[in-house]
């Protein structure tokens, strides 16, 4: 009968020794299935490499998360699962090449880039910037370091300095920069100093790279401006020299008939009056000089022909 007793309250055993009868028996908490699901997601993305169906299990165990979350669960756990499952989620994207994705993905659950958890965070940080975009993090993480209840977060001085090496230096933003490290005491005095010079060295580099550049720009200028200059005055005289010829193998008293007309038009004169003879006769000299000066210059070329 002993053994009988004693083997029968065997498996009501705890920790502390055999139950009495007055200690009510105690039901080990239930889990909330979004665990089990963040387990089966994190088997199908490591294990299985089936990056969809992680993603999908993921989507399911945040909808599990939203109808079924238990009231004896304690806070924290259910913080750590979310978390979880964002970065069980952001790997699959990652590995469908999907990665555009991950921002808006992370932010459809956490509504607000300042709730945002500093793991995940920094993880959307180190995505975008291995990926050469690191701009479209940057209003993101922006809002996240300047919200009051993040900055008394033990993470917060190491995700300011990661965001100023991946994110601000790399988009030249040196004065957001500076402004950051210099305004934040999560920063150490080394640290501060080590990110400072890290910036001034990103601004001298700067620096190097517009006063190259407009070195390079400057022969090109003046040579297309010098080539300008030179090509002006040829211009000017192909045209009128291309104007003389034209205006010579007229007649003359067709050329003559032409510069009055223009005189007509321009000068407004009559050439009915009295005043205008005086100029009429000067204006027909000129048209014989010419004539006779181009004459001479094409007997003269014929000549050395």
């Amino acid at each position: 009968m002993k053994s009988d007793c004693s083997t029968s309250a065997a498996p009501f055993r705890g920790l502390g020794g055999p139950l009495r009868s007055s200690e009510p028996v105690r039901a080990a908490p239930a889990r909330a299935p979004a665990v089990d699901l963040l387990e089966e997601a994190a088997d199908l993305l490591v294990v299985h490499l089936d990056f969809r169906a992680a993603l999908e299990t993921c989507e399911r165990a945040w909808q599990s998360l939203a109808n079924h979350t238990l009231p004896e669960e304690p806070a924290g756990t259910s913080l750590e699962v979310k978390c979880s499952l964002c970065v069980v989620g952001i790997q699959a994207l990652a590995e469908m090449d999907r990665w555009q994705e991950v921002l808006s993905w992370v932010l459809q659950y956490y509504q607000v880039p300042e709730k945002l958890p500093p793991k995940v965070l920094e993880l959307c940080i180190l995505l975008y910037s291995k990926m050469q975009e690191p701009r479209a993090v940057l209003d993101v993480v922006g809002a996240w370091l300047q919200d009051p209840a993040n900055q008394d977060l033990p993470e917060y001085g190491a995700l300011a300095e990661f965001h100023v090496q991946r994110v601000l230096l790399p988009l030249g933003c040196l004065s957001e920069a500076e402004e950051l490290v210099v305004g934040s005491a999560a920063f150490g005095e080394e640290r501060r100093l080590d990110v400072l010079q890290a910036i001034h060295t990103a601004r001298q580099q700067q620096k190097q790279e517009h006063s190259g550049s407009e070195e390079a720009q400057k022969p090109h200028q003046e040579g297309s401006v010098s080539h300008k200059f030179l090509s002006l005055p040829m211009l000017v005289r192909q045209l009128w020299d291309s104007a003389v010829s034209h205006f010579f193998s007229l007649p003359f008293k067709k050329s003559l008939l032409a510069a009055l007309i223009l005189c007509l038009l321009v000068v407004r004169f009559d050439p009915a009056s009295p005043s205008s003879l005086p100029f009429l006769y000067k204006l027909a000299q000129l048209f014989r000089w010419i004539r006779k000066a181009a004459s001479s210059r094409l007997y003269q070329l014929c000549i050395r022909d």
